[in-house]
């Protein structure tokens, strides 16, 4: 509970490639429940939102790097 406690008083910072890797949990989350509410049977729930999550995680790869490299293309 003193850990939880801390994050809200001090929040951690994360740099570099842990900022990529805090996508992973939110779209497998995003997912998962999206999935859940869509799927008619239980057995099609995890398959089906991983095959989402990874969707997910690729199209917003994409974008980043195609706003970077417009970017640095209009600079």
């Amino acid at each position: 509970m003193d850990l939880l406690c801390t994050l809200l008083i001090d929040p951690i910072n994360p740099v570099g490639w842990q900022r990529m890797a805090l996508l992973l949990p939110l779209c497998l989350a995003v997912s998962v429940v999206y999935k859940t509410t869509k799927c008619n049977r239980v057995a099609e729930v995890p398959l089906a939102s991983a095959v989402l999550c990874v969707t997910i995680v690729i199209g917003m790869y994409a974008v980043g790097i195609g706003l970077f490299i417009a970017f640095h293309l209009l600079a």
